[in-house]
């Protein structure tokens, strides 16, 4: 049975289960007085306006804003992921953010989202290109969930509602748990955390570290809930996942605490020069990831949802090549595919079979 050890802090953001100890680091200059939060950098540049995006969205001629055939896929099931040695630390891409780890002998979910659109009604909003690969029903029992913020591509309602009773444990952002208590989890399963706040589970250390994005799930709600990044440490490997963020100097100070990393998880996808501040582009992914000290790279939040102006696959075909260029090894599974963490085969450019593109080498 999991069973889970923090580090107790006077600045702890909630009661702490028995036995549980919470560790704090930083001051938590993120804070608003009226109870939100901010980001802490300076001098960000400023975004467009909803009127001005939702302009653009209504003229602007949209190129392969979705693949033309079927993105390939490897399915998964219940018994595979059981069957993974525990020796092995592993990684599987379900799509967009979503992640299935199975590290120091657990199974954990990053930002589980199985629904067919990433919006807050099942008519309209944007659509999925590829079923995931395992069926809810499919995913074994749960040892952790981990929730980097609250938009519907990052935090989805009826995947929670569905597969809540098989997960022992969430670790969210600030703010984020009020949510999951409305949707049925019980108190006693969620553990939410401030930017550099870490709780130990087993062999398994989490920090929540920061980001440089916002919150909000409807009209009124802005940035009433934290947005964090996770540095995810076994006795074997030490991993980054970024969630949503623009590009700041946060990943240097991560970097210079926690790094190397063998894995970073970065967001690569959903850019735009009308937000400029809370997505990077892709060259901005691969300084995040160097600033880090990562081994190897995988860009993640893109291939499953279209959510922004470039084509599906542009932030995949530029990483590639920026990739190849500064000689980073660059990790893009196809949906599905396991990957051990320390032995990952040699990735292909699986969207290439999808689209007319030039012959381009990954870097390895």
């Amino acid at each position: 049975m999991l069973t889970s050890n923090l580090i107790n802090s006077s600045s702890a953001p909630q009661a702490l289960a028995s036995g549980d100890q919470l560790a704090s680091r930083e001051p938590a200059a993120h804070h608003r007085s009226d109870g939100g939060f901010q980001n802490t950098a300076v001098n960000l540049t400023e975004n467009s306006g909803m009127g001005a995006i939702l302009m653009r969205y209504l003229t602007e001629t949209r190129v392969d804003a979705s693949p033309s055939k079927a993105i390939p896929l490897m399915p998964l099931t219940r018994d595979g992921i059981a069957a993974l040695p525990d020796s092995q630390d592993s990684v599987i891409r379900l799509g967009h953010s979503s992640i299935l780890l199975k590290i120091s002998c657990q199974t954990w979910l990053i930002d589980p989202v199985f629904s067919n659109r990433a919006s807050p009604f099942s008519f309209i909003g944007p659509k999925r290109f590829h079923q995931p690969p395992i069926a809810l029903e499919q995913l074994p029992e749960i040892d952790g969930v981990l929730i980097s913020h609250d938009h519907y591509d990052h935090l989805d309602e009826e995947s929670i509602k569905r597969f809540h009773h098989k997960v022992r444990r969430f670790i969210v952002p600030l703010g984020v748990e009020q949510h999951l208590f409305r949707w049925g989890v019980t108190r006693d399963k969620v553990q939410s955390l401030d930017w550099w706040q870490s709780v130990t589970l087993g062999e398994l250390n989490i920090t929540a570290t920061p980001t440089q994005h916002f919150s909000g799930r409807g009209l009124w709600d802005k940035n009433q809930t934290l947005w964090a990044s996770y540095v995810i440490q076994s006795d074997k490997s030490k991993l980054f996942f970024s969630g949503d963020s623009g590009y700041f100097d946060g990943f240097k100070a991560i970097g210079e605490r926690f790094g190397p990393f063998d894995l970073t998880m970065i967001e690569t996808g959903a850019y735009d020069k009308d937000w400029p501040s809370i997505h990077m582009t892709p060259e901005q992914s691969l300084q995040a990831h160097l600033d880090l000290g990562g081994r190897q790279m995988m860009p993640i939040h893109n291939g499953t949802f279209d959510l922004a102006f470039h084509s599906w696959y542009e932030s995949l075909e530029r990483i590639a090549a920026l990739a190849a260029d500064a000689n980073t090894p660059l990790v893009t599974p196809v949906v599905g595919q396991i990957l051990d963490i320390h032995n990952a085969p040699e990735s292909v450019a699986w969207w290439r079979e999808l689209v007319d593109l030039p012959k381009l080498a990954l870097a390895q």
